[in-house]
């Protein structure tokens, strides 16, 4: 039976504009497995700009290194300082123009909701979804940077609802952006 199941990939992104986690998991059936996962450091980099340019091009490295069937995307939390939003913002928007220009599915889930469904506790630490997802895995996990491990958390959350219409909000059946025009025509402007 084990040679019928199909295998998925599925790249999670914690978008930031110091440190963005990236993780990558394939799903065999209902057996996961980490594939790759890590951190982009952008706090040396001078400007907003270069580090918007470096994580469109590590999003794409990644994806043409790994060819993921699908990218979940951590939401942007609603903060105090605007700025900070904003750079967030463009963070996770690169981060998804370079999965769109390969015609990848992307689903966004708010940080309570991969929480949840790692730890069932959406207002757990980073600590906490590190320490459940070694034992999901069972294995060590390095913890030098917690941003890499919420990035297999939010893979795994999408893992766990992909199929759940109300939480992803996607109910086509299509992928890429060419499919999102094509369902919403209204949205194209001459």
């Amino acid at each position: 039976m084990e040679a019928n199941l199909t295998e998925k990939i599925i790249l999670g992104v914690d978008p930031g504009t110091r440190i963005m986690g990236y993780g990558v998991i394939s799903v065999k059936g209902s057996k996961l497995e980490i594939v790759q996962y890590g951190v982009l450091k952008l706090e040396k980099l001078g400007s907003h700009e270069l580090k918007l340019k470096m994580i469109f091009e590590r999003i794409t490295q990644i994806i043409t290194e790994y060819l993921p069937d699908e990218m979940a995307i951590e939401a942007p939390f609603y903060g105090v300082n605007v700025q900070s939003m904003l750079k967030l913002g463009r963070a996770q928007g690169v981060a998804m123009a370079a999965a769109l220009a390969k015609d990848i599915n992307i689903v966004e889930y708010l940080p309570k909701k991969v929480k949840q469904s790692v730890t069932g506790n959406g207002n757990a630490s980073k600590e906490q979804v590190a320490y459940m997802l070694e034992k999901l895995f069972n294995q060590t996990l390095e913890k030098k940077t917690l941003d890499a491990t919420d990035a297999l958390a939010v893979a795994v959350c999408h893992f766990m609802h992909a199929k759940t219409k109300a939480l992803t909000g996607n109910n086509s059946k299509k992928k890429g952006w060419s499919a999102f025009l094509s369902e919403n025509p209204e949205r194209l402007k001459d």
